[in-house]
């Protein structure tokens, strides 16, 4: 078979090259289930043709004449497989948060004239069930998992007929490798949900060009457990179906580090926040160690610091290094599944110390940059060692080219670059001007085409001295504190620069019993004396980092984790800082009282 021009095609390539017994793997009733590259495409083909004799279709081709499924749900196995069931019919699929709010979620059913919707539970199901008067055009709702009174969606391939599945052949021929392929609404952190719509093209070129970019080799595995509704994980599906590697979804964000243990993957894709996590654990454990084993861990931990890419740091240090990696990081490894080739990290920036001592300990984390828009990637740090470097986002990606604006915004421009967004095309010609697609991100291009980002062009502010910040640097420099678990810079249109501080509450009540303090809640330890003098000499021993208007004069410390059920934080886990300045405005104005 040629190389694929639509996204379905990936099933057959796959069937013709390499079919594996393995293709798609979740847990059903608490066993892995298999599904191999024959049972994916029968299902997805009965699909295909069950969802053709419901009536959905491709209307006159064009973005707003084509049927609209949306989905809810889970990774899972049945997530891609419904996926590739809805575009080969060209139909369109748009996958929707799980944990969207009902007035955007209203908004998106609406907007798209989503006509059936699939769904992973009963909770899903009465979220979406409750809409359903007021959006006209939806007509069925189906569930993944079974529930009490709903349409199980094994219904729709129970409607296949060998008709149907011709009739459906029949039309994925006609499909083009230009057509639209998919509509994703960023919730974004501001602002209504906007519809990306993102061609074959777009999303093929980039499965294509990022495809060097990642471990070679067969038979590999993967997890999967960031959400596929969002465009990283999604690309990476295809480019793992592309490449032939098994992909085994995780049952849930919690259960990663039991999943990890049981699939032993190869590789996976993260966001930096589920990193830190990871991190914090370790250091946890290293904490509770005594003696020899204690003094081991942060001799091993203080070499990673020190480590440095694609520069020979000596015999000395190599020893010793290889030494920690047989002793200490091996233990690290196997925590991971100790079959990891590497670790793919987007949506935000990543720490680079993280980054620095991960990569020490064998296990080599490639942090790439894109947006929903450019389908997503536009740079990321290569599995070759000579692709990497810390710091960046690494080099662009074949296909793809990026200019520096005068103000320093990231312009790119590319196959990757979104067809645009839907029945807007208002904002399309907002962001996309020459064929430049505008990011928002300021960042800075080396001379061999690395990319570094260094903030966010809206999250830039000024303060009343008329003095732009950049928060984004400050906030992960003062992450790297493992008594700091979150932080948020303000200060637009004020003297000083002040920040809002989520302690790192399990390191901090092991500071207390050290330091004589007996157990009390995250509120009153807070309001400890002691407590606030050493945080306030942590924050002031990071302020030689920053330049004089960066230094945070004053902080207040707040007693609860920001995250996606409270609000605080974006599906993908970044900061809604409009969110984050309306709650806690009285704190804020406590700082500048």
């Amino acid at each position: 078979m040629t190389e694929p021009k639509r996204l379905f095609d990936f099933i057959d390539y796959n069937l013709e090259r390499n079919p594996l017994e393995d293709m798609l793997v979740g847990k059903e009733g608490g066993q892995w289930k298999k599904y191999s590259t024959a049972d994916c495409k029968g299902i997805i083909d009965n699909l295909s043709a069950g969802l053709l004799s419901l009536g959905i279709s491709c209307g006159d081709m064009t973005p707003e004449g084509r049927d609209k499924v949306a989905i809810l749900c889970k990774n899972r196995p049945e997530w891609i497989m419904l996926d590739l069931a809805v575009q080969q019919i060209g139909a369109i699929l748009v996958p929707i948060y799980p944990t969207i709010n009902v007035n955007e979620l209203h908004f998106v059913l609406s907007d798209a004239q989503v006509k059936i919707a699939f769904v992973n539970d009963e909770d899903l199901f009465l979220k979406v069930g409750s809409l359903k008067e007021k959006v006209p055009s939806l007509n069925h709702i189906f569930t993944f998992e079974h529930v009490q009174n709903a349409r199980f969606w094994k219904e729709v391939t129970s409607l296949s007929t060998p008709e149907g599945v011709i009739e459906a052949k029949k039309i994925a021929t006609t499909i083009d490798y230009e057509d639209l392929a998919t509509i994703i609404y960023t919730s974004g952190t501001t602002g209504t949900p906007k519809g990306v719509m993102l061609s074959h093209r777009n999303i093929l070129s980039n499965v294509i060009a990022s495809s060097p970019c990642f471990p070679p080799g067969n038979d590999l595995r993967s997890l999967s457990f960031l959400p596929m509704n969002h465009i990283f994980e999604r690309m990476v599906t295809y480019l793992y179906l592309f490449n032939t590697t098994s992909i085994y979804y995780a049952e849930s964000l919690d259960t990663i580090g039991e999943n990890l243990k049981e699939v032993k993957p190869n590789m996976f894709t993260t966001v930096p926040r589920l990193l830190e996590k990871v991190y914090d654990k370790i250091m946890q454990k290293g904490n509770e160690l005594s003696g020899i084993k204690r003094k081991l861990f942060f001799w091993a931990h203080d070499l990673a610091e020190k480590f440095e890419i694609n520069k020979n740091q000596g015999f000395w240090y190599n020893i010793q290094l290889s030494i920690a990696n047989k002793l200490i990081f091996n233990k690290w490894r196997e925590g991971l599944g100790g079959n990891l080739k590497c670790i793919v990290t987007g949506g935000a920036a990543c720490q680079v110390r993280l980054i620095r001592i991960f990569t020490a300990a064998n296990i080599p984390i490639m942090e790439g940059y894109g947006l929903t828009e450019t389908s997503p990637v536009i740079s990321v740090n290569r599995f070759n060692e000579d692709g990497r470097r810390f710091g960046s986002v690494g080099p662009l990606i074949e296909g793809v080219e990026v200019k520096i604006a005068e103000d320093g915004e990231i312009l790119c421009k590319g196959p990757n670059v979104m067809m645009g967004y839907y029945k807007r095309p208002d904002l399309t010609n907002q962001d996309i001007v020459d064929g430049w697609y505008h990011t928002g991100d300021i960042g800075i291009l080396s001379e061999d085409n690395f990319l570094k980002i260094t903030d966010r062009k809206k999250e830039l502010f000024k303060t009343s001295g008329g003095k732009y910040v950049a928060p984004l640097a400050i906030e992960n420099k003062l992450k790297e504190s493992p008594f700091v678990e979150q932080v948020m810079l303000v200060g637009a249109d004020r003297k000083f620069v002040s920040a809002l501080i989520v302690p790192s509450f399990p390191n901090l009540h092991d500071w207390a019993r050290k330091n004589g303090i007996p157990e009390m809640s995250n509120e009153e330890l807070l309001e400890n004396s002691k407590v606030k003098d050493m945080l306030k000499e942590l924050v002031e021993s990071f302020n030689k980092f920053f330049n004089h208007v960066e230094q945070v004069k004053k902080f207040e410390l707040l007693p609860d984790e920001w995250s996606v059920d409270t609000g605080e934080l974006t599906p993908k886990m970044s900061l809604k800082r409009k969110v984050v300045i309306e709650k806690y405005r009285d704190a804020i104005e406590r700082i500048y009282a």
